[in-house]
């Protein structure tokens, strides 16, 4: 068993950016918040499948490039290899939601593309 409170754990960058509430042992499962006007870079998951349980706010997701606005009580999944950049558009509410890899990875599974919502988006293997 394991047993944890989201409040005894620390965001990356003190009140907003991801917190992991659990890292393995079968998936890693945290709280991230974005904040207003701010973009969580272009990236995909080699062998993980990364999913999001919206709790507070909205945010816009660009999948492979194409946006997806999701908002409290939405659920979205990314599969492995599909790129995505999270961008709170807004200019005064933060963006708050659960996530979900699985399966857990011991080595890093996340690739960083150099890519921004305007550009032409190449998918890449």
């Amino acid at each position: 068993m394991y047993l944890t409170n989201e409040k005894d754990h620390s965001y990356r960058f003190d009140t907003y950016g991801p917190k992991y509430l659990t890292n393995g042992p079968k998936v890693d499962l945290g709280v991230v918040v974005i904040t207003p006007g701010e973009v969580h870079p272009c990236h995909k998951h080699k062998t993980q499948e990364e999913s999001f349980l919206v709790l507070e706010g909205e945010c816009a997701v660009y999948i492979d490039g194409e946006r997806v606005l999701i908002k409290q009580g939405d659920y979205l999944r990314c599969d492995p290899g599909e790129a995505h950049l999270f961008a709170n558009e807004t200019t005064d509410i933060s963006f708050k939601a659960v996530f979900i890899k699985a399966p857990h990875m011991e080595e890093k599974d996340s690739v960083y593309i150099d890519w921004k919502p305007g550009q032409p988006f190449v998918k890449e293997d």
